[in-house]
């Protein structure tokens, strides 16, 4: 098994030889073992890594969404977890992590796999390492490519994610006829103050409340299958920086902190857990822009955006630079464990496949 030389016009991915091709899955996709190890490692890396901070992740995206200045906010980290596991149990905590993982998989995989093989095209002409510029360029075309074919999955999730939290809509809102209240975006709000009073913008069958039943949701109301992919530029524009400085700082990290001799447990799960949270820091905006158009379209929450330059606007005229850093907080809990558990898990599972 070799790699293509860089003079070769083959991909990198088409690397067996044809004197070494083998009958299976493996010779029919003319994928080499390495690939099909970095994509597992990647995959697997992903789901560990989501399901450790899906808690977090759901809050996240509840504090970005919200409308400010309204009764009944999630105010607070902790507050917020413990009203989410009164109102919901444990499956609030877990809402929206099975598409999450669905989609993190892939997402993952599909990240880990474009930045080796980056790596290895890059290197094809004898240079041993990476320069950080490269590292960063190799970075955002992995996390580019990831993100465009996994987006529709992403939208759905955040979706599922909102559509039983007791988010208020804004203060113009209409207001139930029984309690007065705003009206609520959850369809199940088990409150005792509010649960007899049902939401007036919206609800969700239990149908809906799946993946592809909000799927069919989205598509049926929102414009067809290009309302799947409301979002995806501010996405990709915010994942490419995100995940150049994401590789880009770990490997540096890595360089830094475990030395030959000196690569412990915590050395790695601290150098995963510092890029992560310095990357989010960097990028975090693009993430709220990226939420607001995922929902925009849900009447629950009074959002109604005419594209990503209108969001932004909209976003800085009615809350200021502030409204770019809704969820901030919780999220920099999130990423990095996230980040952390997912570093770790792709060196150890790439190890275990035998991958270099």
């Amino acid at each position: 098994m070799t790699l293509a030389s860089s003079t070769s016009s083959q991909s990198p991915l088409l690397v067996m030889a044809p004197d070494e091709k083998k009958g299976g899955l493996l010779a029919a996709l003319n994928l080499s073992p390495q690939i099909t190890s970095y994509f597992i490692a990647g995959g697997v890396a992903g789901a560990a890594s989501r399901t450790v901070v899906s808690p977090l992740e759901r809050l996240k995206i509840i504090q970005q969404v919200q409308p400010q200045n309204a009764d009944g906010q999630y105010t607070g980290v902790w507050r917020s977890l413990v009203r989410m596991w009164k109102e919901e149990g444990f499956k609030g905590f877990m809402r929206g992590n099975g598409i999450n993982c669905l989609r993190i998989i892939p997402y993952s995989a599909v990240q880990f796999t474009t930045y080796e093989q980056l790596k290895k095209w890059f290197t094809a002409s004898g240079n041993r390492q990476l320069d950080t510029p490269t590292r960063l360029l190799s970075g955002a075309l992995a996390g580019i490519t990831s993100v465009c074919s996994t987006y529709p999955l992403d939208l759905v999730r955040s979706r599922l994610s909102i559509a039983t939290a007791s988010i208020p809509v804004q203060a113009s809102a209409p207001r139930t006829a029984t309690s007065g209240q705003p009206a609520l975006a959850s369809a199940y709000h088990t409150s005792a103050t509010t649960s007899a009073a049902k939401p007036v913008a919206t609800t969700f069958s239990k149908a809906e409340l799946t993946m592809w039943g909000m799927t069919l949701k989205v598509v049926r109301e929102e414009g067809g299958v290009r309302a799947l992919y409301r979002g995806l530029i501010p996405t990709a524009m915010g994942v490419a920086p995100y995940v150049g400085i994401n590789f880009a700082a770990y490997e540096a990290l890595r360089g830094a902190m475990t030395p030959p001799g000196k690569s412990s447990v915590p050395r790695k799960l601290a150098c995963g857990a510092l890029a992560g949270s310095v990357s989010q820091s960097l990028t975090y905006p693009f993430d709220v822009l990226r939420r607001k158009m995922q929902v925009t379209g849900m009447n629950a929450l009074g959002i109604k955006y005419n594209g990503a330059l209108d969001a932004l606007q909209s976003i800085i005229r009615t809350e200021g630079i502030r409204g770019l850093y809704r969820g901030l907080w919780p999220n920099l809990l999130k990423v990095a464990p996230s980040i952390a558990t997912s570093f770790f898990t792709y060196e150890l599972v790439k190890e275990l496949l035998g991958a270099s």
